[in-house]
């Protein structure tokens, strides 16, 4: 006859309670760590998927991802003809929020350089990728638009032609897929009013101009788009995603184009480890303190609950000891409840974490390591606790049966 098992009937409701509270509290802890990795997850995902070797960002800033960045689009014919260069292609990402269905909208813009970019390297859940420079994109399954939508940004229209599933910014909003001339139109889109105010100023300013009065007819240009312009440059965009040829030295290219002036760069372990130092190292840091809190929170609340159940059963270990029982049997038994106890609790934190977890507005990754490490830590937790109800047991005299 196993003796904890004897005593956990006795009272075995209290036992699944008790259960129950350390596995939902285990499950936060899981849940911690879960979210640390998705997070990481989150802010590296771009830079891992995209694959590009070398990133070109505006001068003495850590762009696009960690800041606003801003360089001209004919960097990419610059980057383009440098030796060891494979190709080069433009990078634009920003973020939206509009209101959609009567609730607020956010999402996240990245723009893919057509046409030698067409979301080729996207995984799909359904449709395809781009075949048209403009009003087509591709939606996370996150932002809960489905295939052959229509979503309306800016003054155009753009229906979704793929969905894919966890591409998320590290904020952990869906992604939108777009070319990067719609890209740009998103982010630089102006409501109607301000255009013409913008048109009236101009052609107020160009009245003041000697050579307008000569040229009359130069004045017409003030009523044309700012990108039929020749004085205005296009817009400028967020970065350069360069690839280096196959046996060329990516780090030979990357202290050429260091040289310039007007830009810095970086390589994919460069830029990640910008995500990794700054966006994401107060979270971790913070997510850090949580888990060590509530790991001792969890080992107080084990202790205390395995300390109450000796007390229940003062009488019965008076008992066991007048009679002649070890010590032996006595710790055993505490020992055997505490990683009952423990084992469980871990248990239901596992089950339940995988029914709940993905119903998290953020993504929360499991990993085999933090799961271990979290196994590892409630045996001992489990250990520990057990301590308090094996001192007090020991501290029981045989002669309390007799009372």
């Amino acid at each position: 006859m196993n003796l904890a098992t004897k005593d956990i009937g006795q009272s075995l409701g209290r036992f699944v309670l008790t259960t129950l509270g350390v596995g939902m509290l285990l499950m936060v802890v899981m849940a911690m760590g879960g979210i640390y990795r998705g997070i990481l997850e989150d802010a590296t995902l771009l830079v891992n998927e995209i694959g590009t070797d070398l990133w070109i960002v505006q001068r003495d800033t850590r762009g696009p991802f960690a800041e606003l960045s801003r360089v001209p689009p004919n960097l990419v014919h610059r980057a383009l003809a440098v030796p060891g260069v494979k190709s080069s292609r433009e990078f634009v990402f920003h973020t939206v929020q509009r209101e959609r269905r009567g609730k607020p909208f956010r999402m996240a813009v990245l723009g893919l350089s057509w046409p030698s970019d067409k979301g080729d390297w996207i995984p799909l859940l359904a449709g395809r990728p781009l075949r048209q420079n403009h009003f087509e994109m591709i939606a996370d399954a996150s932002l809960k638009i489905g295939l052959g939508e229509k979503i309306q940004l800016g003054k155009e229209t753009y229906t979704v032609v793929g969905v894919t599933h966890d591409m998320l910014a590290s904020g952990g909003d869906g992604i939108g897929f777009f070319t990067t001339a719609d890209a740009q139109a998103i982010q630089f889109d102006v409501p109607s009013e301000a255009v013409r105010l913008e048109r009236s100023s101009r052609a107020a300013r160009g009245t003041r101009f000697e050579l307008a009065a000569k040229q009359p007819s130069l004045l017409e240009f003030a009523n044309l788009p700012a990108a039929e312009l020749p004085q205005i440059a296009r817009p400028q965009v967020s970065a350069v995603m360069v690839s280096v040829l196959p046996g060329a030295e990516v780090q030979q290219v990357a202290k050429i184009i260091s040289g310039w002036d007007d830009v810095s760069v970086f390589t994919r372990k460069g830029q990640r480890e910008l995500l990794l130092e700054g966006t994401v190292e107060k979270v971790r840091r913070q997510i850090g303190l949580f888990r060590i809190l509530l790991v001792v929170i969890a080992a107080v609340i084990m202790g205390l609950i395995l300390y109450t159940m000796t007390l229940d059963k003062i009488h019965s270990i008076a008992l066991l000891k007048l009679i002649g029982a070890p010590n032996s049997v006595i710790l055993g038994m505490i020992l055997q409840q505490a990683l009952m106890l423990g084992a469980l609790g871990y248990g239901i934190a596992f089950l339940a974490g995988r029914k709940l977890f993905p119903l998290f507005p953020k993504r929360v990754i499991l990993a085999d390591d933090d799961l271990l490490m979290l196994a590892g830590i409630v045996l001992a937790i489990s250990v520990l606790a057990s301590l308090m109800g094996i001192w007090k047991a020991m501290k029981v005299s045989p002669n309390e049966a007799l009372a």
